[in-house]
């Protein structure tokens, strides 16, 4: 598995994320500014609602930009069996049906679905259900996590 790839396709993805959100804000506070959305009566709100959707966008941004900045500071390393799963791990987890799945440990704020080599990657942050539940496990151990309103088990197959 390559950790570094997948680190820039997180950071390509949370790239084009922020273009959206900063444009989206942009064009929410043209439309709470503009002059033909100055209230004329209590009721006219069309103006104010641009106006919080604007805030709104400004704060998502904010949120991406350090996700952003958290990602290019990670630094993925080898497993090290010794210390279990670490945030720069990618693990093999399997069910009780024998259904398999990668999930790849990452800081905050780039949760999303990859796929590296035609395989699927759920990358998750250590502040996730599953992260937290995977956190110091090592191969071969049970993990189990609640995600509302299921209750998730699987056995980590490999990690590296």
């Amino acid at each position: 598995m390559d950790k570094r790839w997948l680190q820039q396709q997180v950071l390509e993805r949370l790239a084009a994320d922020l273009l959206l959100t900063e444009q989206a804000a942009l064009t929410a506070h043209e439309t709470a500014t503009h002059e033909e959305n100055i209230a004329e009566n209590k009721y006219d709100t069309l103006g104010l609602e641009a106006a919080y959707l604007a805030t709104g966008q400004a704060r998502r941004a904010e949120a991406i930009r350090q996700a952003i900045a958290a990602w290019q500071q990670f630094r993925p390393r080898a497993h090290d069996d010794t210390l279990g799963i670490q945030v720069g791990a990618a693990v093999c987890l399997v069910d009780a049906q024998d259904r398999r799945q990668w999930v790849f440990l990452g800081p905050p704020g780039g949760s999303m679905k990859l796929e590296c080599r035609g395989q699927p990657i759920q990358v998750i942050s250590a502040d996730a259900p599953l992260g937290r539940a995977l956190l110091g496990k090592c191969v071969g151990d049970d993990i189990s996590t609640e995600i509302e309103p299921h209750r998730l088990q699987f056995e980590v197959l490999q990690a590296t």
